[in-house]
């Protein structure tokens, strides 16, 4: 593998910028409590990253041999404490630029394992109600980001994500 040769700032035709120079993705799990009532996996991001203070998921820039998926799940190991375990992909979304894309993926664990900030990247790391998710201050691109992850979580019959949620 080569280690962070993904690391680095590409620079859209906007003038906007995108850390990743062969794209970015992340990882967002999903799991049901004991009552039923569906979870997501948040990173609260430390104040001195891009958007720092603001609520996301783990993620970062991928290397030029990594799939997205390999990308995310290393990604995760590096900005999470805890045991990944075994986890099935029930969604996907593809946020494409063009010139860069983040791969989100959406993954099912079977219970909510305890997991905390395995980095200074993170100021904390927790699992959130499903249907509290949008009441946080998001990452603009999650929160676009979000209303399709949504989608899937209807899709695979999660009772706390009825119907669309709010325009962000």
């Amino acid at each position: 593998m080569l280690d962070g040769d993904g690391n680095g700032w590409v620079h859209l035709p906007d003038g906007g910028r995108r850390w990743g120079v062969y794209g970015a993705a992340g990882l967002l799990l999903y799991s049901t409590d004991v009552t039923g009532t569906g979870h997501v996996l948040l990173q609260n991001r430390a104040q001195w990253t891009h958007m720092g203070g603001m609520w996301g998921i783990p993620g970062g820039a991928r290397n030029r041999d990594e799939t997205p998926l390999e990308a995310a799940v290393r990604e995760f190991r590096e900005e999470v404490s805890g045991d990944l375990g075994d986890f099935t992909v029930v969604g996907s979304y593809e946020h494409d630029l063009t010139v860069w894309r983040y791969d989100t993926f959406l993954a099912r664990v079977p219970d909510l394992p305890p997991f905390g900030v395995g980095n200074a990247e993170s100021n904390e790391v927790r699992w959130v109600p499903v249907s509290e998710t949008e009441s946080l201050p998001l990452l603009p691109a999650f929160r676009t980001t979000w209303a399709h992850l949504w989608a899937d979580l209807a899709a695979i019959g999660d009772q706390a994500a009825p119907g669309t949620p709010a325009a962000g």
